[in-house]
């Protein structure tokens, strides 16, 4: 019966969906997460009677036609690229982006990825690095004398040095964007890699046209609503259980016609 391979899809969409869901919930505390939603497509359809086709040699013709559908399909899992809420921290070389932009960050085989998560440091060198070691690209490196680190809101790095009336410059952090920044490729470690869809990468100084500012000691939150999460996970569960009742409904009717005397 075709029923149960229709209410079948449904049920393997909605445990996808689920998967997402609780993806997003698992990363709520995760610096610079975007959420990811579920997005669905109707199957394919069998045309058992088409709409317009003629039912006399006059031309009058069917206003509407027989469609069997064959259920549902994921289409695609988007990443709502909305900003997080900002986060204050004791840390020097802690620096979140206010409005549009990613962090540049040079990978070890040479190329670059992107992200949104601000929690630099410094390495033995004194070059602005990851949580795992990766180099802030274009690099910066801070001086070991160095009393005092800004970072402005343009991107530009000075330090206090000791015996200078003035602060030193040491450096400009950059930005990137996409044209289509929803078609990244997710990597882990809250890093994203460009795409044919993504479109190459414009970078240019924070603050400039299209480009967000910086704001040293500030994280940016993940930008997952707990409560926004958990109403579409009962949503997603009470969708399952009505597909498992379809299948449940078709076998009891397929049990019927066996038992037909």
């Amino acid at each position: 019966m075709r029923a149960l391979y229709t209410a079948a899809t449904g049920m393997m969409a909605q445990e996808t969906n689920v998967q997402v869901i609780s993806n997003n919930i698992a990363n709520m505390r995760t610096t610079g997460y975007k959420r990811q939603r579920a997005d669905f497509q109707d199957l394919l359809y069998q045309q058992l009677r088409r709409a317009g086709s003629t039912t006399s040699d006059i031309g009058t013709q069917v206003p509407a036609g027989i469609e069997i559908g064959a259920g549902v399909k994921t289409a695609a899992t988007p990443r709502i690229m909305s900003q997080g809420s900002l986060s204050q921290t004791d840390g020097t070389y802690d620096v979140a982006i206010r409005g549009e932009g990613f962090f540049r960050i040079q990978m070890p085989d040479g190329s670059f990825s992107y992200t949104r998560d601000g929690s630099f440091n410094l390495d033995s060198n004194g070059q602005l690095v990851t949580a795992d070691g990766l180099f802030v690209d274009p690099g910066i490196t801070v001086p070991g004398n160095a009393t005092d680190i800004t970072i402005n809101g343009d991107g530009t790095v000075e330090a206090t040095i000791p015996g200078q009336t003035q602060p030193q410059n040491i450096g400009q952090i950059t930005l990137s964007r996409f044209i289509n920044k929803t078609g990244l490729e997710s990597i882990g470690d809250n890093l994203f890699r460009e795409t044919a869809a993504s479109g190459p990468p414009i970078d240019d100084n924070p603050g400039s046209e299209g480009f967000g500012t910086l704001l040293q000691r500030h994280l940016e939150e993940a930008n997952v609503n707990a409560v926004t999460e958990i109403s579409d996970l009962i949503a997603a569960q009470r969708a399952y259980e009505m597909n498992a009742k379809v299948v449940s409904a078709a076998e009891a009717m397929l049990d019927a016609t066996n038992n037909l005397r």
